[in-house]
């Protein structure tokens, strides 16, 4: 996304609206709107651009310079957007141009401040033409003159990913390095020429190695004789491609901690006047041994009014689960109760119990009374030993979904989430319920359930480190605080963020160190890191971790404050937030006008009284085309009712053109509209258009595969065999006695024959949806190899034969 990024024809305003007026023909892109001459919101070029990133271990601070020049013949409206990642926050913004300088300053909600800018009117048409969904923090900077420039000056801290080998990884937004041609509704914008100095400090007590880019770079150079501080910079004209860097450590260790200094102006014991410890968990889980039984609690929860979309996921799902493990399954709507008491071991019996006990038609009261469930289920014990998981089917939205979010906001180190909305209205809670557990939230149809299912049970069998406990050892006087507390579970390929405060003081802080101490159990071995860190703070007074800190404390305290939890939690969010800089529900970015050189803001955007100091600026939730990102990505595909979403802006659009109409025929000296209170929805600014997916292969023929395999799951047994029976004949669609009697003479146990029937049938018919039981294969593979590996050659060549087939000999691992 560009800066800059809407542009409209006048046809398409014209002909959508019907406004009174004409084209400008000597001025393409622009229209008369009664007697003021409008230039829409077209991009400003990008003349130079000048960032500063400092980068500590796995956070980064932003402070970047962006010069735009407007090249009309006539003065432009300018709007800056600017796109947040989920991991970033903007803590300082202003611009300057040449007759005004604007900065953003955060007040609290409860002010009548932001109510004078009527910002929801002037920040509704943004909705169309963004390039993606998500939250964008937008400002209206006012008017431009022909040939002048404006400066942008914008400053964001950042939680930077993890790669595998260790490596921190660095993006420059396109905002700073717009590199590619851009298309915005009907105009085009050729690649910019612009100017770039990018210059990267880098610190971090185990040691800066060496820094990989995509670009050419001048040789790191040391700023501290142990390499524990670094810097590097941009070397020659900005690459014709995303700019992204990898910080490698010359200590990639499994846990780290920093020390970030605190403010000094600030109170002693709170946020800003403690140091902070940066801490970084990652340690190296292996893939599981084939074979082994695996631990973990699965817990289903099933939405009682959707239950016929349920069935087939549900019998492809308890049927992959691998032996060792505990499921249980709980049907909300009248009642919170499990089928069973509490999760049970995965076993023949208890499975065919729970599979009779499952609805088959769903209630249509509309008590869907998932909170008791959950409730229910956080209050029953956790088997010893075994990561406890949650697969939640939702239909419809529930009316207590403030106090979900609450609830599981508050148990969300001891599990994780995987949400499935069968409806756009649960997509929001959905995706809330996996983004505080750091699970997945997936939208499912008909024709794709059973493989979104799957994949997230796939992610979901990854070994996991379980029993994850940190201790501190710290001289005498000190003592710390992990904000938010520590998960009790790492999964593989997750990588941990914690921040932790040091409260009180100690002498000789310049010498004293600390020793952090991870330990985890893996396959029943307990594994423990050590690290001794300098408590001498670190950093270079930007406090970038505080910062952080600061938005995750606001993410924790919002479900606090919707779930009715007193004033407490609000205050507390306030104050954070007003410290920090970090904007929450309950402030508003206000763009206050610090200097008067000239009239300011002429166009019919303005909505503003004369003289008004105060122009909108907010941080926006956009909902434009789809661009999301998952851990599986495939095909996108769009719930039907999105397809409104694009609709909906135009009548947005058409709504603030007519306040326009009316504010010229009322007079522009009259005070604009009162706005209603800001919600304090823990799920506003939640983007629910980040998660929908879908697989390439669904369709109506998927529903065909499906249907030839859903007889032969249901057959299988827990430990992935098969019984030599009628009901498998009939599937196979060969007479019993004829598989009797082809069976080969060295076979003892005709469960093994069938077994290697069954996979030869699957690998034959479905070979081309192999993902929708490839791990219902695999443990029958496994079964296999446990018992006569000898046998395979010779069963796998009597059930060619006998199917018609030539599978392959690999699928048994021979």
């Amino acid at each position: 996304m560009r800066p800059l990024p809407v542009c409209r024809s006048p046809e398409m305003w014209h002909q959508s609206f019907g406004l009174l007026g004409k084209s400008d023909i000597n001025e393409p892109g622009s229209f008369l709107l009664g007697k003021e001459f409008y230039v829409p919101l077209c991009s400003l070029p990008l003349c130079s651009a000048v960032v500063d990133v400092a980068i500590q271990d796995y956070v980064a601070d932003v402070v970047s310079e962006l010069i735009y020049h407007n090249e009309s013949l006539r003065s432009s409206e300018v709007t800056f957007v600017f796109p947040l990642d989920p991991h970033m926050a903007i803590y300082s913004f202003q611009a300057c141009s040449e007759d005004a300088k604007v900065k953003a300053v955060l007040q609290d909600e409860t002010q009548w401040l932001h109510k004078a800018t009527a910002e929801k009117e002037n920040f509704h048409y943004l909705q169309y033409g963004v390039e993606k969904s998500g939250e964008v923090f937008a400002c209206f900077l006012g008017s431009l003159s022909p040939g002048k420039e404006m400066v942008v000056t914008l400053h964001y801290v950042q939680e930077l990913s993890r790669k595998p080998d260790g490596a921190a990884q660095f993006v420059l937004p396109s905002t700073m390095h717009p590199y590619k041609t851009h298309y915005t509704c009907n105009c085009r914008t050729d690649k910019l020429h612009y100017s770039l100095l990018l210059t990267v400090s880098l610190q971090s007590p185990r040691g800066v190695a060496d820094v990989q880019a995509n670009c050419a770079l001048t040789p790191l150079i040391y700023t501290a004789q142990d390499h524990s501080a670094a810097q590097v910079s941009l070397a020659g004209t900005p690459p014709n491609h995303h700019l992204e860097l990898l910080v490698y450590y010359r200590e990639p260790t499994a846990v780290s901690a920093v020390v970030e200094k605190g403010n000094p102006a600030a109170t002693a014991g709170s946020l800003f006047g403690d140091s902070l410890v940066l801490v970084t968990l990652a340690p190296n889980i292996p893939d599981a041994k084939p074979g082994l039984c695996q631990s973990g609690e699965f817990i289903f929860v099933l939405d009682s009014s959707s239950l016929e979309h349920t069935q087939d996921p549900m019998l492809f799902l308890l049927k992959s689960l691998p032996l060792g493990c505990y499921f249980n399954i709980y049907c909300y709507g009248g009642t919170s109760e499990g089928i069973y008491p509490q999760s049970v071991e995965y076993t023949q019996d208890n499975l065919n119990e729970a599979m009779q006990h499952i609805p088959t038609t769903g209630s249509r009261l509309g008590d869907t009374d998932l909170l008791g469930t959950l409730r229910t289920i956080y209050n029953t014990p956790r088997p010893c030993g075994h990561a406890r998981q949650l697969f939640i089917f939702m239909s419809g939205l529930p009316p207590d979904k403030e106090a979900i979010v609450a609830e599981v906001c508050r148990h969300r180190n001891s599990h994780r989430c995987f949400s499935f909305c069968f409806s756009t209205d649960s997509a929001t809670l959905a995706t809330a319920l996996a983004r505080e557990t750091k699970g997945e939230a997936i939208y499912v149809s008909s024709d794709n359930a059973i493989v979104q299912v799957l994949k997230c049970l796939k992610q979901a069998l990854k070994p996991v480190a379980e029993g994850v406990s940190l201790d501190w050892t710290l001289p005498s006087g000190l003592e710390v605080e992990v904000l938010g507390g520590t998960p009790q579970f790492i999964f593989q390929s997750q990588h941990i963020f914690l921040y932790a405060q040091i409260h009180g003081k100690e002498k000789n802080m310049k010498e004293a160190s600390g020793v952090m101490t991870l330990q985890f159990s893996l396959d029943g071995q307990v594994l423990t890191h050590k690290i001794q860190f300098p408590l001498c703070p670190q950093g270079d007074g930007r406090m970038a971790g505080h910062r952080l800190a600061a938005r995750y404390l606001l993410e924790k305290l919002l479900p606090e404050v919707a779930s009715g939890s007193g004033d407490e939690p609000m205050q507390r969010a306030i104050e954070i937030s007003l410290t920090s800089g970090i904007i929450c529900p309950f402030t508003s970015y206000v763009g206050v006008r610090t200097s008067r050189r000239a009239p300011w803001y002429h166009g019919p955007l303005a909505l503003l009284p004369p003289r008004q100091s105060f122009v909108p600026c907010k941080i926006l939730l956009l909902r434009g085309s789809f661009n999301g990102t998952s851990c599986f990505p495939k095909t996108i595909w769009y719930p039907p009712s999105w397809h409104t979403a694009l609709q909906e802006s135009w009548i947005a659009i058409k709504q603030l053109t007519n306040g326009i109409a009316n504010l010229f025929q009322q007079g522009a000296h009259k005070e604009a509209p009162k706005q209603m209170p800001p919600s304090i929805s823990s799920l506003k600014y939640v983007d629910s258009t980040r998660f929908v997916l879908c697989s390439t292969i669904s369709g109506p023929w998927m529903n065909d595969a499906i249907a030839e395999c859903r007889e032969l799951v249901a057959l299988q047994n827990v430990d992935g065999s098969w019984t030599l029976s009628s009901d498998l004949a009939s599937v196979l669609q060969v007479d019993e006695a004829e598989i009797k009697g082809k069976m080969p003479g060295e076979v003892m146990d005709p469960s093994f024959w069938a077994t290697v029937l069954a996979v030869t049938w699957l690998q034959r018919h479905n070979r081309h949806c192999h993902e929708i039981y490839d791990l219902l294969e695999a443990k029958a593979v496994t079964w296999l190899c446990s018992q006569a590996v000898s046998q395979l050659d010779k069963c796998l060549e009597a059930s060619n034969t006998l199917l018609g087939s030539t599978v392959n000999p690999s699928i048994f691992r021979l």
